[in-house]
């Protein structure tokens, strides 16, 4: 008997051990959590194209391959921060970024979508990190790019993060695109501020219970 579970796909802001701590709660719940890893600034001739195109990658292999991990096609979360939450909206809105070698009749929308605090203007982005970039900037950058294209998102951030104010602008935006996005802001939590050892991991907890609330909010998992 195959018992269908949840994928839960984490791009990590700096390393997939990021996210350990609420992917093993979630796993608690019947989750399958997978910590992805993706190219970064780290590897050499790295651009945020290769990550945003390896988002789609780990939701099309998770597709591809749900009937031997046991999971439901149709139930793909992604959870991003920082960087990973840029490149994890990024890889929904725009469709003419796919690795070379991917099955591009395999769906690569996630049904629903959690976000930390994320730049989401990349023409700030390349400006600062890749300016080789600028030209296209305008064209990967969500923030430039508002429509009706999210599954049901939960966005989290601190009222101390420094990308608070371009946050919260791009989501009543997108919200009156007509995406369903529920905001919670931390008071006086920084960027990163849900991260392991950080205040007594108490924002850890209380992110961990707030995922598993939208979820049932969206029946991806029992109430």
């Amino acid at each position: 008997m195959l018992v269908r579970v949840y994928p839960f796909v984490f791009p990590g802001p700096r390393t997939p051990a990021d996210f350990q701590h609420h992917a093993a709660y979630l796993a608690s719940k019947g989750v399958v959590a997978i910590c992805v890893d993706y190219r970064n600034g780290h590897d050499e001739g790295f651009t945020p194209i290769q990550a945003i195109c390896d988002v789609k990658s780990a939701v099309r292999w998770v597709r591809e391959h749900a009937a031997d991990i046991g999971v439901d096609p149709e139930k793909i979360v992604v959870c991003g921060s920082s960087a990973g939450g840029y490149i994890s909206v990024s890889a929904i809105m725009f469709e003419h970024m796919n690795n070379d070698g991917d099955h591009l009749s395999t769906n690569h929308m996630p049904n629903a979508l959690v976000i930390f605090g994320a730049g989401m203007d990349a023409v700030d982005i390349m400006t600062r990190r890749y300016p080789e970039l600028l030209e296209q900037a305008r064209e990967m950058s969500p923030y430039h790019n508002v429509k009706h294209c999210l599954p049901p998102t939960l966005w989290m951030i601190g009222t101390a993060d420094d990308l608070l104010e371009q946050n919260r602008d791009f989501v009543a935006r997108m919200a009156a695109a007509g995406n369903d996005i529920a905001w919670v802001a931390y008071d006086g939590m920084e960027h990163g501020f849900f991260l392991h050892g950080r205040h007594e991991n108490r924002p850890l907890e209380a992110t961990k219970m707030k995922i598993e609330e939208f979820l049932k909010s969206i029946a991806l998992i029992h109430a």
